[in-house]
């Protein structure tokens, strides 16, 4: 009895050790810009979507960024629209090839009035679904989905918490082997929108405190927007996070608009002053706006996450 005890507890652990588990998430870009992501690993592979996205406050206003059509090498991905295929898609009876995915209604979004599907965009929930297809069908195909990647991104209305989670009536994730069941884990994410908060340098009225001994150099600037996102100060330079998975606020990319305005000076056209972190220049004689200072904010904060950041910039110098 002992023995047939042991034998079912490694049978159990090892098919936990194996299912395909998919893990969907979304990362707040910005300006409202929300990025659903997803990573599977395990086998079978992922064949398709049917999630629901809801925010606690606000609307869902546009969906962008999704693959449409055959997935191919170059251009793999979800671009299967089961909810719309039919009510936008013609296929030539002659060739059985589709005339063209480019139709501008074909979306992953499917309509409110379809079984269990949420209210749409302009409401506070969409219900998307997303299949793959591609040849060869086996998993190992050259032209499958890759096993983690980005499958669109929405527009919220303001700030909101962002929740995703299986439809199981319009199929939920499914496997190419529809018989297995995956492991599934949703998370959501909190998503500010603030004119504020996303790191443009175009110019904005009033939201750098003149009393701050910098609002003279953030005038002087033309005051950019990006001198007032929340994160900017600490080193967050080009206003996003490094992506799925890690979601690091300060990382390559601001080291790189950092590197790219290098010694630039309030007099060159081509500075962008997101790179100008401390908010001063090097002092007398060159008076560099990109500097030292600028790069030390960049160490001290590699590789930090909003968690690990008090998002509280602008802050008095």
């Amino acid at each position: 009895m002992k023995k047939m005890a042991l034998i079912l507890m490694v049978f159990l652990l090892s098919s936990s050790v194996w299912a395909t588990e998919v893990t969907i998430t979304c990362t707040d870009e910005g300006g409202g810009i929300v990025r659903i992501d997803y990573a599977a690993s395990g086998s079978p592979k992922v064949r398709a979507f049917a999630l629901d996205i809801m925010v606690d406050k606000g609307t869902i206003d546009q969906i962008s960024n999704f693959k449409k059509g055959e997935s191919v090498t170059g251009d793999k991905g979800y671009g299967i629209f089961p909810a719309n295929f039919s009510r936008y898609i013609n296929v030539d009876p002659n060739t059985g090839q589709v005339t063209t995915w480019d139709v501008s209604n074909y979306t992953p979004v499917a309509d409110a009035n379809d079984l269990n599907a949420l209210g749409g965009l302009g409401t506070n929930g969409i219900t998307i679904e997303m299949g793959a297809i591609y040849f060869p069908a086996d998993d190992s195909s050259p032209n499958a989905p890759d096993n983690a990647g980005t499958l669109c991104k929405i527009k919220v209305s303001e700030s909101a918490n962002v929740s995703v989670s299986e439809n199981a009536t319009r199929g939920g994730v499914v496997l190419t082997d529809p018989s297995v069941d995956p492991i599934v884990i949703t998370i959501g994410c909190p998503v500010t929108l603030n004119p504020l908060a996303d790191n443009s340098s175009s110019n904005s009225s009033g939201c750098f405190p003149g009393s701050f001994s910098t609002y003279s150099d953030w005038v002087a600037l033309g005051k950019p927007a990006c001198w007032c996102s929340k994160y900017q100060c600490d080193g967050d330079a080009d206003g996003k996070t490094s992506g799925f998975p890690f979601n690091y606020r300060v990382f390559t990319a601001d080291l790189a608009l950092v590197v790219d305005n290098w010694k630039k000076t309030i007099n060159d056209p081509t500075l962008n002053p997101c790179a100008d972190i401390d908010h001063k220049d090097s002092g007398f004689p060159f008076r560099y706006r990109v500097y030292t200072a600028d790069l030390a904010k960049i160490v001290t904060n590699w590789k930090k996450t909003d968690a690990d950041l008090p998002g509280d910039c602008p802050r008095s110098e």
